[in-house]
């Protein structure tokens, strides 16, 4: 009886854990519908709210606003805004801040967890999953003796947590893993071993 209701827990659980994370992101999506005026909302026209034509409407504002800025005017008018936000004490670093990670992370350009890599980590005998993410600063670097290669190393089982670590390249394992099969093993502690 126990291994059956074992059974059941290991289908079950990752499907409810995942039917309340969608829940979750899109209920909290359906939140854009507060900026259509009340009289176009689907409540008053139809008398009922609709579960996720707040992550439709989401997702086309995203994709519009990406399509408009996608171009010369829309170009101008996103430096003209940034221009603005910098000039605004508190409001220029944070924002600052988090569009240089964004850059980072979203651009086709960027580094940013393009390799999974195997590092020595937390000591010189064992071994922990790293994501490269690139080079030490020139400033870092003239301080280090040899090439070096800056790394990530996330925390388990909490990935968006952990450790930014300058390592010698001659330490660096690059791994013939893809990063979402590297995030999978870290997440479950191991348990999902990637093929």
């Amino acid at each position: 009886m126990r291994k059956y209701f074992i059974t059941g827990l290991l289908i079950l659980v990752p499907l409810a854990i995942t039917a309340w994370v969608l829940n979750i992101i899109i209920s909290t999506m359906d939140q854009s519908l507060l900026i259509v005026p009340e009289r176009w909302q689907p409540r008053t026209l139809i008398g009922f709210d609709i579960p996720g034509l707040g992550t439709i409407l989401t997702v086309l504002i995203v994709f519009i606003t990406g399509l408009l800025t996608n171009n010369l005017v829309g170009n101008f008018v996103v430096r003209q805004w940034e221009k603005l936000l910098h000039r605004i004490p508190v409001v220029s670093s944070l924002y600052g801040s988090v569009k240089q990670v964004s850059d980072t992370l979203f651009s086709d350009s960027g580094n940013a967890f393009r390799k999974a890599v195997l590092v020595p980590y937390p000591h010189a005998d064992s071994r922990t999953i790293a994501f490269l993410t690139g080079a030490p600063a020139t400033e870092v670097q003239k301080h280090l003796d040899g090439e070096y290669i800056s790394v990530y190393v996330p925390t388990t089982p909490n990935p968006t947590s952990g450790f930014f670590l300058m390592m010698p390249k001659k330490d660096v394992i690059e791994l013939d893993m893809s990063v979402d099969a590297a995030l999978k093993y870290i997440v479950s502690m191991g348990v999902v071993v990637p093929e």
